[in-house]
């Protein structure tokens, strides 16, 4: 059973959350929807006494999750604050007095799921000192982090605010920081220059992220760990071809 895509237009929820390379690929752990199809909203309220006021941390988490799961059905443009104050079950007031403005508020989603992604990398990154398994784990971060059943990597992968230089300051940073982690293991490794392991890292971060989208929106049949092997044999087919530093080859190329 695979997770499929999840529109705009039409926000579909699932279930499928896949860890793989003994739990140390780790996905976004901000997604809106939690296991069993309950969602951070939903939670919340649950664990919430009846006629007692949340914390405004909570709070502002309920109000987050209600504002990614309007963002990714409805895009930035289309999204209204009076549409995610119902969605939250709050009023207007009460969201202003957490967030001035819509671009505010979808800044703060930005900030929270740009650093998940990072995380995810840099875990990945950490996850075993074996390069092909590295390689492979690096890849299944982004696959994992484009089938979150939130959909939050729209926010930064899809965005329809990418003219605002806030939003292009953010996207551009992240993925500026997920190559910089991925160039220093090549750095370390091979000895290139940072210029070299620089642009070796940004087209492996670039090919993760784009094949990971284009699996997920072509509701392929292939399954995630299947596309993770492929991606991983192609990546690994170019990255073995730079010796480990002070050897002529990497094991196993």
């Amino acid at each position: 059973m695979s997770v499929r895509s999840v529109k705009f237009c039409d926000l579909t929820t699932h279930s499928r959350v896949t860890q793989k390379y003994d739990g140390k690929a780790a996905h976004s752990a901000h997604g809106t929807i939690l296991g069993g199809g309950v969602t951070a909203i939903e939670q919340t309220e649950a664990a919430r006494p009846r006629g007692t006021r949340l914390p405004r941390r909570a709070r502002r988490n309920q109000l987050l999750g209600a504002a990614q799961e309007v963002f990714v059905a409805q895009g930035y443009h289309a999204a209204a604050m009076d549409d995610i104050a119902e969605r939250a079950g709050v009023s207007k007031p009460v969201l202003y007095q957490h967030f001035p403005g819509k671009l505010d508020l979808y800044l703060a989603l930005l900030d929270q799921h740009c650093e998940a992604l990072l995380q995810a990398v840099r875990t990945a990154l950490a996850s075993t000192t074996d390069n092909k398994l590295r390689v492979a784990a690096t890849m299944d971060a982004y696959f994992a982090y484009v089938e979150d059943e939130g959909g939050a990597f729209r926010l930064v992968f899809e965005s329809d605010l990418t003219n605002e230089p806030a939003v292009r300051e953010r996207v551009d940073r992240v993925a500026l920081q997920c190559a910089e982690a991925i160039s220093d293991v090549i750095a370390s490794d091979t000895g290139l220059s940072k210029e070299e392991s620089m642009m070796l890292a940004v087209g492996l971060g670039g090919v993760s992220q784009v094949v990971a989208r284009y699996w997920l929106s072509s509701e392929s049949v292939i399954p995630r760990d299947k596309a993770v092997e492929l991606l991983t044999s192609l990546a690994w087919r170019g990255i073995a071809g730079f010796p480990l530093h002070g050897s002529e080859q990497h094991p196993g190329a």
